[in-house]
């Protein structure tokens, strides 16, 4: 590999530059646009090693600190100009023709955005405070490749928003017709300062230009899509598009390019021998945003490094990327690898796995498939948007036909091997932890299971706690009272049962002036 073959085809198509990323191909940029040139993509190593021999000892120092620009001759195309950054961690280097500016030129005959979309704030980015990186749109600001005709300006401007997203630590961006891009964060809806409103055709103009075709045509006929992005070097994303009353919108979820494991978690040893079972049901619940993707994703990682297995997600859109360690991991995306939970599940009978991962159980069939899966010799993991363990069971078993239920009784009770219920919780401070609610199918619970005695499992679970069983209510107060990371106020708004949260605040001494007076003994508010 050299870079005078790369720079020769640049210029013989009428191109100005190369670009290097690390993590990526060559990219050269030719009259018609950017194009991936053929061959693997560049370690930093190898990145390094191709500029090296042009590079002077200031330019070295300089680029320690960050940011170099340097100038060598190159045979056959002559003068070069070089521009190495070091951005959110990931080499990037622009190898410039005839000594020309580096910046990074847009592809040919992007769509103009609407003559009437007011322009992002020019801004400098600026550090300190509680939120230390806001980023503003301009060409500079993009990090990632895109085909012949694609829209520069609208990918400009989200990936300035995804990039704050990353500098506040925010979970979730929102963007709507009318109104400022809005983060989530630590639980809070929030306006990013210096964006102004923006208009139905300015939101819709943003928010297509980041989208594949596939998902184009789906919003065209459904009026809503969900795909992931991704920024090389930076993060992926989790993006939702829909239609309301005044236009198009958009969600997105930062989904962590670094996998947080199961030992950083701290998730406890009970939870991990569930990802030792041979063939079984775990599912982890909560409602949405919780950090069940966050849970699961730990988990598969976790048998990734300490198992020899097959492992086969299905999950819609893919959020976090498994590269295969021990195991061998195959990641399909609904929509795209394949029509929907329920095919992908059954034909994953027939592809030898050993774990199967099922991003959401949504319909009956779906969850029919997944517990025969579990029956016949798999281990499977799969979420629900339930409250708490022990409405999971109701949850699964309620969906079927009253005719049918009993039969399913009988099967959960022999492959559920555990239910995790988490959510979210504000530490004082800044930043949110989870609370992890843990059901464990010992034969005492898969009896109450079978028996149809589903409301005595809370019972067993207080009993249960040497299996490693607990109850949200005592998780709560523990993070209350022992570990003092949680305000009693914030854990009764989250409870399910708030009455019984109260209850044992009174009893161990916590303040409770707060609270309502009259409640209802053993009931929920």
């Amino acid at each position: 590999m050299s870079l005078d073959r790369y720079l020769a085809l640049a210029q013989k198509n009428g191109g100005a530059q190369i670009k290097l990323i690390a993590g990526r191909k060559i990219v050269v940029s030719t009259s018609q646009g950017d194009r991936e040139a053929p061959g693997s993509d560049l370690t930093a190593a190898s990145l390094e090693a191709l500029i090296a021999p042009t590079m002077s000892d200031p330019a070295k120092a300089q680029l320690k600190a960050g940011r170099a620009q340097w100038q060598a001759t190159i045979p056959p195309v002559g003068a070069v100009t070089f521009t190495a950054e070091i951005k959110a961690g990931v080499l990037n280097v622009v190898c410039a023709l005839g000594g020309a500016p580096s910046r990074p030129a847009a592809p040919a005959g992007p769509p103009p955005a609407p003559s009437h979309a007011p322009p992002p704030p020019q801004v400098e980015a600026h550090g300190g405070g509680d939120h230390p990186e806001v980023y503003f749109a301009d060409q500079s600001t993009i990090c990632g490749v895109y085909p012949e005709g694609a829209d520069l300006d609208g990918v400009a401007k989200m990936e300035a928003l995804f990039k704050t997203m990353v500098g506040w630590k925010a979970s979730d961006l929102h963007i709507s017709a009318d109104a400022p891009p809005k983060l989530r964060h630590d639980g809070d809806i929030k306006t990013i300062p210096g964006w102004p409103s923006l208009s139905a055709a300015e939101t819709e103009h943003i928010l297509w230009s980041i989208g594949p075709e596939r998902n184009r045509e789906e919003f065209k006929r459904r009026h809503d899509s969900d795909f992931a992005y991704q920024m090389p070097g930076f993060a992926r994303y989790r993006c939702n598009w829909f239609m309301d009353r005044k236009g198009m919108g958009g969600v997105f979820r930062v989904i962590p390019s670094k996998i947080i494991t199961a030992e950083e978690m701290g998730l406890s040893r009970e939870l991990l021998q569930l990802c030792f079972l041979p063939k079984g049901l775990v599912l982890v619940t909560g409602p949405t945003g919780s950090g069940k993707s966050t849970t699961l994703c730990a988990m598969i990682d976790y048998i990734n490094r300490n198992r020899e297995d097959h492992i086969i997600t299905i999950e819609d859109p893919l959020e976090f990327v498994h590269e295969n360690k021990k195991c061998l991991i195959n990641q399909r995306q609904v929509g795209e690898h394949t029509d929907g939970f329920k095919d992908a599940l059954r034909a994953a009978l027939r592809e030898d796995p050993d774990i199967v991962l099922v991003g959401e159980m949504r319909d009956l069939e779906t969850v029919a498939i997944a517990i025969e899966t579990a029956e016949t010799g798999h281990l499977v993991f799969g979420t629900l948007h339930t409250s708490s363990a022990p409405s999971t069971v109701d949850r699964i078993i309620d969906q079927f036909p009253s005719d049918r239920q009993s039969q399913i009784r009988i099967m959960l009770s022999e492959s559920l091997k555990g239910v995790v219920s988490q959510m979210l919780c504000k530490k004082i401070g800044g930043g949110r932890v989870p609370a992890l609610e843990i059901l464990i199918g010992t034969p005492s619970i898969a009896n109450l299971i079978r028996e149809a005695k589903v409301f005595q499992i809370p019972s067993a679970m207080q009993t249960g706690k040497k299996y490693g069983m607990v109850l949200m209510n005592e998780v709560l107060l523990d993070l209350v009272k022992n570990k003092k990371i949680v305000e009693a106020q914030e854990a009764y708004t989250k409870a399910v049962n708030k009455a019984d949260l109260l209850a044992s605040f009174r009893k161990n001494g916590i303040d409770t002036s707060w609270a309502p007076q009259e409640q209802s003994p053993g009931g929920a508010q």
